[in-house]
């Protein structure tokens, strides 16, 4: 393990500056951060969902193996160059929503976000991750990036939305659906 961070006020970031994994400093609102920040909310997000009692083992072991990932996402954008999430980690993504979904009965309207209060936290997980795609979307279009990064958010974010069903069923019952003329 590399640096532990010992004194957490060091004042260097009074500036409007933070320092990055590789030593530089940029902007506290460059794309980078940007990125980096977003993925931290989404994991911050999904450690909502975890502390919602009523989350399933099976559930609640797959969000904190996410949660895991999201900090090596979130290593892999704060170090220029650097390589952590590879075509295993969305594998695994895509193989836990085929098997969260197929208990599942086909979507034929659109959900609401709610269905409970873990199934709700869900949904919001799942907009922070949507927002941490798009700001790392931007951040691609300026810098490097590998399109791995991208991908496991895209999958996270599916994952997410399955979750948050199976969680609707599990704590309501059922889901909220949306009625068009309510």
């Amino acid at each position: 393990m590399g640096n532990r961070l010992s004194k957490i006020v060091t004042r260097t970031g009074d500036d409007g500056t933070t320092g990055l994994g590789d030593g530089s400093r940029v902007a506290k609102d460059c794309d980078r951060v940007e990125a980096v920040g977003s993925v931290d909310e989404a994991n911050s997000s999904i450690g909502v969902v975890l502390a919602v009692a009523s989350v399933p083992d099976d559930i609640r072991d797959c969000l904190v193996d996410v949660q895991h990932d999201l900090f090596e996402l979130g290593g892999e954008l704060c170090i220029p160059g650097h390589s952590a999430i590879d075509q295993a980690y969305i594998e695994r993504l895509e193989a836990d929503v085929e098997r969260f979904n197929d208990d599942l009965p086909p979507l034929k309207d659109f959900i609401l976000p709610g269905g409970g209060e873990a199934a709700a936290a869900c949904h919001l997980a799942r907009t922070v991750v949507r927002r941490a795609e798009r700001r790392t979307i931007t951040l691609a279009g300026s810098e490097s990036l590998r399109p791995e990064v991208i991908r496991y958010l895209n999958r996270l974010s599916d994952l997410l939305f399955i979750i948050a069903r199976v969680l609707s069923r599990v704590e309501a019952g059922q889901e909220v659906l949306w009625k068009r003329d309510r």
